[in-house]
């Protein structure tokens, strides 16, 4: 069964740090990044088209926390984003995921939903950004 969706690119990455301010000194000053937005502990550096996101490492999102990895999960994003198409479609290759939720990517904030890979690494499955009107 194909997948419901094509993936159009990377939308983020999330960074778990020991010391989040010099992490995002580095991405800043020495990568060229720059600080798109704050939300609480997390900061949400442009990259491009993509954000890198850099949380503390005690406060990462994901359900999987594996001990000396700093990769919280990947994002894709994905379209069309039909929440229940992609349900649907996961359950027949056996993966559990989240609910929808909305929440911020590189586009602004949109639908997505979280699963595990094999592996146990988190992904997100992000939807387009609902038109302003």
């Amino acid at each position: 069964m194909p997948a419901p969706y094509t993936i159009i690119g990377l939308d983020h990455v999330v960074l778990r740090a020991r010391d989040p301010a010099a992490l995002e000194k580095f991405y800043v000053e020495v990568l060229g990044c720059s600080l798109e937005l704050r939300q609480g502990n997390l900061a949400q550096l442009r990259a491009g088209r993509t954000l890198i996101d850099i949380v503390p490492d005690d406060e990462a999102v994901a359900s999987t926390r594996m001990v000396g990895a700093n990769l919280d999960h990947l994002c894709l994003r994905v379209e069309p984003f039909d929440a229940a198409a992609i349900t649907h479609h996961l359950a027949a290759h056996r993966v559990d995921c989240g609910e929808e939720v909305s929440r911020y990517g590189a586009e602004g904030r949109g639908p997505s939903i979280y699963l595990n890979d094999p592996e146990g690494n988190g992904v997100e499955l992000k939807g387009p950004v609902p038109p302003q009107g």
